[in-house]
């Protein structure tokens, strides 16, 4: 078997052909267009060769076709599209070691972030993180990513310009949506929510979004704030993106009021709902009413397992009880679209993570049972979330760009069992191999010169 640099550099080498085949492939079904005309084999997986042309995907063949153009045998092993990374923070990323969440505990990550917003949060210091995450995810094979960004106080101002910059300068390699992350009393005063909504529109694929808090005994004007975000995103053209029920709380109903809202208001937009936790701790006959209410509406759920297993039902020296993760199997059966997202890296609300898309995959695989059968959740890293944000990416399929992840693994047991930091990134048809970013580059920022230990 070729070690990886070997087939890196066979890889190259066909390439350089123009035309040329990618031999003996295993593709998850979900991530093809139908009329492909392939079978499905043992964990969903389509036996194929691609052939590439130009940066693009020219055509999908059985294995085995006679061809003269150069090719190299993968001998089954296993691609998946780019991955789609539909919610995450990259404002808040990587500031873990200046300012700690003190006992990892939601409330204390809203603190400690503040804290640091308050202090570092320039220009410098966020351009820093941000650069530094991105190049962690395009190592890791990620082609589009969706980014929250708190836009509270002076952040509208400085934040989303320099995002605007960072996305140019990072255009062709990831494409970067922001998302703005409000509070919903920001719903309060219209003319400032309508500024947030024009700095918005004028950036491509950019999204108005909110935290929903919404305990039965919270939040009575809840109703009416979301109605004035449903109305400043109609009105500006405006997909919604919502945080709700980041609790194991059986009391928290924001996904339910949001669903009721959209329904309320006849948005027509897409609207993306984050966490969603709460409802895997409702009866049943609440989870099938909020599901219901949800269904056919435009909105999609994705599911952040990583952060919320780390952060959510935890105590001091207490072992947590649940898995604080969002009812997928549930959700999906109901017609609703789910994806997996990295959330947070590094920070406050989570304080490991490095925007790797597989290894949120892999560990949701455990911990939502994404297997037995494997289906389409492939899907949920790659086409799903990419149909969700409007990224043109996601699939595999004659035309699409050839942006693919290699893997040295053959079923999904080999697939799972190992977290393959020897991956082959290919992008536009051609192998790359970018480092992953050391921490010590991250050194230099203000509030981590005078660490010493």
């Amino acid at each position: 078997m070729p070690t990886r640099a070997e087939r890196i550099a066979e890889l190259s080498r066909a390439a350089r052909a123009g035309r040329w085949r990618l031999a003996n492939l295993r593709l998850p079904a979900a991530c093809l267009l139908p009329g492909h005309g392939l079978r499905a084999g043992r964990d969903d997986l389509v036996c194929a060769d691609l052939i590439l042309e130009g940066g693009r995907i020219a055509g999908i063949e059985a294995p085995g076709q006679d061809s003269e153009n150069p090719s190299v045998d993968l001998a089954g092993r296993i691609a998946f599209p780019g991955f789609v990374d539909c919610h995450t923070h990259l404002d808040k990323g990587h500031i873990w070691r200046r300012t700690p969440n003190p006992d990892g505990t939601f409330d204390g990550a809203i603190a400690t972030t503040w804290r640091d917003k308050e202090r570092f949060w320039t220009p410098e210091d966020l351009r820093a993180r941000i650069d530094f995450a991105l190049r962690a995810a395009h190592a890791h094979g990620t082609v589009a990513i969706r980014s929250h960004l708190d836009l509270s106080g002076d952040n509208l101002e400085t934040l989303l310009p320099l995002f605007r910059e960072i996305a140019s300068d990072w255009q062709g390699r990831i494409a970067l949506q922001p998302a703005a992350l409000l509070g919903t009393a920001e719903a309060d005063d219209p003319a400032l929510l309508d500024r947030i909504a024009r700095a918005l529109k004028d950036i491509p694929g950019a999204v108005l979004g909110a935290f929903a808090r919404a305990f039965l005994d919270d939040q009575p004007d809840l109703p009416h704030r979301l109605e004035a975000l449903i109305r400043t995103a109609e009105r500006h053209g405006l997909p919604l993106d919502f945080h709700v029920d980041e609790t194991t709380d059986p009391n928290s109903r924001g996904f339910l009021m949001v669903a009721e809202a959209i329904r309320a208001t006849g948005f027509q937009g897409p609207v993306l709902c984050g966490h969603c936790c709460a409802p895997a701790t409702y009866d049943a006959d609440l989870l099938a009413r909020t599901l219901d209410l949800a269904a056919g509406t435009g909105i999609s759920v994705v599911s952040l397992p990583l952060c919320n297993a780390y952060l959510l039902d935890r105590a001091a020296h207490a072992t947590p009880r649940m898995r604080a993760v969002a009812p997928v199997h549930e959700i999906r059966a109901a017609g609703i679209p789910v994806a997996f997202g990295s959330d947070n890296t590094r920070d406050p609300f989570n304080a490991y993570g490095d925007l790797d898309l597989f290894e949120v995959y892999r560990f949701a695989t455990w911990m939502q049972h994404l297997d037995h059968p494997v289906g389409d959740w492939p899907a949920s890293v790659t086409a799903t979330p990419a149909r969700i944000i409007g990224a043109d990416a996601g699939r595999i399929a004659p035309g699409a760009k050839a942006d693919l992840v290699l893997f040295d693994a053959r079923g999904q047991d080999e697939l799972i069992a190992r977290p393959h930091t020897d991956r082959i990134v290919v992008r536009d048809g051609l192998p790359i191999d970018p480092p992953l970013p050391d921490y010590a580059e991250l050194d230099g920022l203000e509030g981590l010169d005078d660490l010493s230990d």
